[in-house]
């Protein structure tokens, strides 16, 4: 345990830097797999029927891969495209979710079947909490529990002011409250879309 105090110890029992070291490792594995995601996004543009859509899809691919952060309206201008083909969760390819289970810190190695079934379940907790956490407010959070919040969400908030999880939690409640169960696959996307260029996340 004393030797390795991150694969032995809950979090309870990290000292404070170690806290803020694990977390930055963490991060790191996941933030692996966003380019391979973004990749998938991109070949997927190509098998969606709306000229409109599939224009939409190639420019947020591009301007996340330039740095820029997307609004909470050019992700959702994207919901059709992720409730049906090509990209809803019947739709996904293995390649794809393995790459997604990734970025969730879920094992990557299991059966197609399993890893559609294991983000579909963990998207739609996720969505479950959103709307728990918008009717509460975010307001009634404390500062450590807004920086869980968005670390769930795939932000590495542990370098990131208090003001500015806040604003990127809203954003992310923005986002989940208004998707239908069908559409729970852009939430999950949204983990990679939302986070990859936000402020000081860039590391």
């Amino acid at each position: 345990m004393y030797l390795f105090p991150r694969q032995l110890l809950v979090k309870h029992f990290w000292t404070p830097k170690q806290q803020i070291d694990f977390l930055d490792i963490y991060h790191s594995l996941r933030k692996q797999s966003h380019s391979e995601i973004i990749t998938h996004l991109e070949r997927a543009s190509a098998l969606v029927s709306d000229e409109r859509l599939r224009w939409h899809l190639t420019d947020l691919c591009t301007k996340v891969q330039n740095g820029v952060h997307p609004t909470a309206h050019d992700i959702l201008a994207l919901r059709e495209c992720f409730s049906t083909r090509p990209l809803g969760f019947s739709q996904l390819q293995a390649t794809h979710m393995r790459a997604l289970s990734r970025a969730m810190l879920l094992n990557p190695h299991l059966p197609p079947a399993v890893l559609r079934w294991r983000l579909k379940s963990h998207t739609t907790v996720i969505q479950q909490l959103d709307r728990a956490l918008a009717q509460l407010g975010i307001g009634q959070l404390t500062a450590q529990e807004v920086k869980s919040a968005c670390y769930l969400r795939g932000l590495n908030s542990t370098h990131i002011a208090d003001d500015r999880c806040r604003t990127w939690l809203g954003e992310w409640l923005q986002i989940s409250c208004s998707l239908k169960e069908t559409e729970l696959s852009l939430l999950l996307h949204n983990v990679v879309l939302l986070s990859t260029n936000y402020l000081e996340t860039r590391r």
